[in-house]
């Protein structure tokens, strides 16, 4: 629990900074965030690497963990659907494709506000960010009442970067592959599903 607050405070303070504009103007036009991220990847490269029981690990996992993205996929849009009923202004398409961002919210939020506007793009950015930082911090609940898939899961699209660290750390090692093809997979569902949703 800890790590992740860490993690959501350097979120704040990264916030924070932008805001008030303390930081130069050649970090901020830059691509200082890619290349960080960039970085990031290198590490989860080289620790899985390093270890050849990973890839040992992944193929004794129950084949039908393949399907765990697209339990994802529909437990998310299942869950919207639902939701849409409480949402008397909203309609069912809007909150569909506000939920199949799945996190990966530079992406969705830009694909909704060309559809919808800039209003709905603000709500799908806060909606996939908020996504992600309950994610973050609530992972080592989400293990222990729910289990080892549940914090992939949460995570959607982020699993096979930003929530990838939270994920090694309480769902196991074991469980890093299956994040990278569950984040990898979800991801890439983001622009056909978002664009349909809208376009609807």
């Amino acid at each position: 629990m800890k790590g992740s607050i860490i993690i959501v405070s350097f979120f704040i303070l990264g916030a924070v900074f932008g805001i008030f504009d303390w930081l130069p103007q050649s970090i901020t036009e830059g691509s200082l965030s890619y290349y960080a991220l960039c970085g990031l990847m290198f590490c989860v490269g080289i620790s899985i690497g390093c270890n050849p029981q990973m890839l040992k690990s992944f193929r004794s996992l129950n084949p039908r963990l393949a399907l765990l993205p697209l339990m994802t996929i529909i437990g998310t849009l299942v869950g919207c659907a639902a939701i849409s009923v409480l949402l008397s202004n909203r309609s069912l398409f809007d909150c569909l494709a506000i939920g199949s961002g799945f996190g990966y919210y530079s992406l969705s939020s830009i694909f909704i506000t060309e559809y919808k506007g800039a209003e709905m793009g603000t709500i799908a950015l806060l909606s996939n960010i908020i996504r992600e930082i309950i994610t973050l911090l609530a992972a080592p609940l989400l293990v222990r009442y729910f289990g080892k898939l549940a914090t992939i899961s949460a995570g959607g699209a982020t699993t096979m970067d930003t929530t990838l660290p939270i994920i090694t750390r309480y769902s196991g090692q074991q469980f890093v592959i299956l994040a990278i093809f569950h984040g990898f997979l979800v991801d890439l569902s983001v622009p056909f599903l978002v664009t349909l949703f809208c376009s609807l």
